[in-house]
């Protein structure tokens, strides 16, 4: 009997709200749809405007996104009747409470504003926050993303990254490469500088301007150590260090000169 009668008040409530329910359906798809396709139109425009930095696109299509949901929301409800002053007076005291249980994740997006704002990092910068390294893929409402250099995706809370300190190795155009070779005693110094600066001059990726410089950086216990400087481009920074490795041992060895390494002697003692 209850079933019955709450189907027949349901049917009547449909034939008199039918037109509000079906602007309702229609408002809340579209809404929806549009939301979607807001997200796509604001990095597509991002990425096709030069003077618009890539790093605020997710930011900014997740805070049009969520602006879109609010108002279809707001219009749908109003369809059923409901008042929209005393709504918005629900949704404050909702969002209210909201804010107390959820500290930590407005934390994220306070963190991410900030973020952007500062702009301490760009999407595409290698960084180092707190341990975590990558390369920056995005910058969202609620956390950053990352690759690191074997790829692997890591997400992390922006608050995290926020509240540490970061090293950005991209920020600045220009990195210097700071190698430290041990050389013998015996060897002599002026001719390891020279073949030091002639790998540098050689290479195309390296700087002329600060130029290279060889220096005794100190004199340890078993070689005299040996500090190569030279300015490159910072993303040529890891191919240049790793190549200038290769051709230092090979050119070392070309000239006699000895690079000591640790040795342990062993001497054995027979007693017959």
């Amino acid at each position: 009997m209850q079933i019955s009668e709450f189907s027949t008040s349901l049917m009547q409530w449909l034939n008199a709200n039918s037109w509000g329910f079906i602007t309702a359906i229609i408002v809340l798809i579209v809404g929806w749809a549009l939301s979607r396709y807001s997200v796509k139109a604001i990095n597509k425009l991002v990425e096709k405007t030069p003077k618009i930095d890539k790093t605020i696109a997710p930011l900014l299509s997740q805070l049009v996104r969520y602006a879109i949901l609010i108002v279809t929301l707001i219009i749908v409800l109003n369809q059923f009747g409901v008042a929209t002053t005393s709504m918005l007076a629900v949704l404050g005291a909702a969002g209210l409470a909201i804010a107390l249980a959820l500290q930590g994740t407005l934390s994220n997006v306070a963190a991410g504003v900030m973020l952007i704002w500062l702009r301490p990092f760009s999407i595409g910068d290698y960084i180092n926050a707190n341990g975590i390294e990558g390369t920056v893929k995005e910058i969202g409402l609620f956390s950053t993303k990352f690759k690191t250099a074997d790829g692997v995706y890591i997400f992390v809370p922006n608050s995290q990254i926020w509240s540490s300190s970061i090293t950005n190795e991209d920020k600045l155009p220009n990195r210097r490469v700071n190698i430290k070779i041990g050389i013998a005693y015996e060897a002599n110094i002026e001719k390891a500088r020279k073949i030091l600066l002639k790998i540098a001059a050689n290479e195309k990726r390296a700087l002329k301007k600060p130029a290279p410089a060889v220096y005794v950086d100190s004199l340890g216990d078993s070689a005299v150590i040996l500090t190569f400087r030279t300015w490159v481009k910072s993303s040529d920074f890891y191919s240049v260090r790793f190549a200038f490795n290769e051709q230092i041992k090979l050119e070392f060895d070309k000239a006699g000169i000895e690079i000591p390494y640790n040795k342990l002697d062993v001497n054995i003692n027979s007693n017959s």
